[in-house]
Formats: structure tokens, C-alpha cells, sequence
């Protein structure tokens, strides 16, 4: 069995150092801040380590699963960082949701000290993420794929080889810009249904029945019709930093981005309203601030 390093041991990170466990798989993990979900992995048989050093020492692949690149650069480089404690033969998968630009960096780095990385970014919730059942789409070598393919595969239900390194990063922006276009475009439907009087549960009803019903939909608006602002458990912080690296995004690439900007600038001004921190279903708040109307049933 490969061993596993992990870090980030958030939301998500929980849910995969648990089914990785679950499925035999030796695991260390460094701990940053919250320590309030840890008891079960060590009950378990999850080692705590103290350092990056110790981190590599005691694995084969180390994942980490945190917000952005930011973070992933703050592990990543400096005197403590994994590039500086990386040893050749060493594999190395980023499930964030990361910037291309910095992820191609990275990984050059990491080549150079013999060190494959792999992006494979997540998709679902924390909900799947405990139940074994994320989705992942991987950025790799069809050799490194095969190899990581079964690690994947202990807390994923579809492993997708999406093409070469790089690849991952960029269908996830890709898949998230979609997703939030039907978030944000869900709270403007349910501001005009709301002054015009017509009636959120018809809205929800014939949408539900049609070709424009989806997930992302019922996660917004499945739950709201009754007053519940969380069926989809993601920040408008998070959707805000991941519009902006799919904006950076379209413009490395020369392709105009009217609804991605769109999008972004919807998810920028419902966390200027003080929103940011909240599930992404808070966006019908922000119409609620930006309208005058209620919307939402209290």
C-alpha cells in the first residue's frame, strides 16, 4: 500500500484521510490550525507528524486539499516548504482548485528535483467527500495516472483522466464557472419572480420538471423555497476566488468572457455586501440588499 501524506484537513480533507484509512491505506497528516476534527483519524490510525520533513519521510504520495493557491504556494515553497523536503520518486497531488498559471510553476519546480505533480481538483460536496463518493479529474502521465489511479479511487466514485499535467486545473475552472453561472442566475430568477409576485414554488416547480432543472439548481433553490440557505454547502468567498482564476483564466488564453465576468462580478458584490463567508444559496440575500424585496420565506 502507497503511503499517504496529507494536509488540509478542512471540510473536504476530512472525508478523504478518513476513506483513505478506512481502505487500508497508511496516513500522516500535518495539522495547521483546527484541531476539532481529528479524533476519529487518529482513533483510526493516523499519525501526526511535526514538520514538512517528517511529512515526506513517512510517505509516497502526499495530497493536500486546501482553498487556492495561495495556500498551496505557502505549503509548497520556502525554507520549510515540501519542494525544499522532496525527495526523487516522490508524488505529489494538489486537490484544491488552483490557478493554471501557478500549478505549470509549480510543477516545474517540483521537476526539477525529480518530483512528479499532479493536479486532480475535486468536485461535489463535503457530504460526498465523507461518504467516498467525490469526483476527481486528473492532470497526469497515463504511467502516473494507473499508479494513482487506486489511491483515487479509496474516496472517489468517478476518476477521470482528463489529459496530460495542467489539465485538471483548467477543466475544474471550467466546471465551477458553469456551475456558479446557474447559482447566480438562480438568485436573479427568484428576485424578478419575487416582485413580480409570481409565486417560488411554481418557479421551483416548473424548473424542477424541465430541461433546465440541474443540481446546482435544487441546491440553491430546493431548500430556500422553505427558508434554508444551506443546500449547497460552498462560500460566496470560494465561488468569488474561483471566478477570478477561471477570469485570469480566459484572458491567458485570449477568449472573451462576458458571463464569466458577469458571474465573477455577481459573487465580488455579494461579498461587498457582507456575504462572503456565507453558502452560496445567501446570493438570493444579497438580491434581497440589492433590490429591497424579500425573497426568501423567514
Amino acid at each position: 500500500m502507497e503511503r499517504i501524506g496529507f494536509v488540509g484537513i478542512g471540510l473536504m480533507g476530512h472525508g478523504i484521510a478518513k476513506n483513505l484509512l478506512a481502505k487500508g491505506y497508511p496516513l500522516a497528516f500535518r495539522v495547521h490550525r483546527n484541531r476539532d476534527n481529528l479524533d476519529d483519524l487518529l482513533a483510526a490510525g493516523a499519525i501526526e507528524v511535526k514538520d514538512t520533513r517528517a511529512l515526506v519521510e513517512a510517505s509516497d504520495i502526499v495530497f493536500f486539499c486546501v482553498t487556492g493557491s495561495p495556500q498551496v504556494e505557502q505549503i509548497v515553497d520556502g525554507d520549510s516548504g515540501l519542494l525544499a523536503s522532496a525527495r526523487p520518486g516522490l508524488l505529489v497531488v494538489d486537490c484544491s482548485t488552483s490557478e493554471p498559471g501557478s500549478t505549470a510553476r509549480i510543477r516545474a519546480d517540483f521537476a526539477a528535483r525529480g518530483v512528479e505533480y499532479v493536479d486532480a481538483p475535486l468536485a461535489r460536496t463535503p457530504k460526498e467527500a465523507e461518504e467516498g463518493r467525490l469526483n476527481t479529474m486528473v492532470g497526469a502521465t497515463d504511467a502516473t495516472f494507473a499508479r494513482l489511479q487506486p489511491v483515487l479511487k479509496a474516496f472517489c466514485e468517478n476518476v477521470i483522466h482528463v489529459g496530460p499535467p495542467g489539465h485538471g486545473h483548467v477543466l475544474k475552472l471550467i466546471n465551477n464557472f458553469l456551475a456558479l453561472a446557474i447559482a447566480t442566475s438562480t438568485a436573479e430568477a427568484f428576485a424578478i419572480a419575487a416582485a413580480s409576485g409570481l409565486p417560488l414554488r411554481k418557479l421551483h416547480e416548473v424548473v424542477s420538471a424541465g430541461g433546465v432543472n440541474s443540481g446546482v439548481f435544487q441546491m440553491i433553490a430546493g431548500k430556500a423555497i422553505e427558508g434554508d440557505l444551506t443546500g449547497m454547502k460552498f462560500s460566496i468567498a470560494n465561488g468569488r476566488k474561483d471566478m477570478s482564476y477561471y477570469t485570469h483564466l480566459t484572458e491567458s488564453q485570449g477568449i472573451v468572457s462576458y458571463m464569466g465576468e458577469a458571474v465573477h462580478q455577481s459573487l465580488v458584490q455579494a461579498a461587498a455586501l457582507g456575504l462572503g463567508g456565507r453558502f452560496m444559496p445567501s446570493l438570493l440575500e444579497a438580491q434581497e440588499k440589492l433590490n429591497g424585496i424579500p425573497i426568501v420565506p423567514r
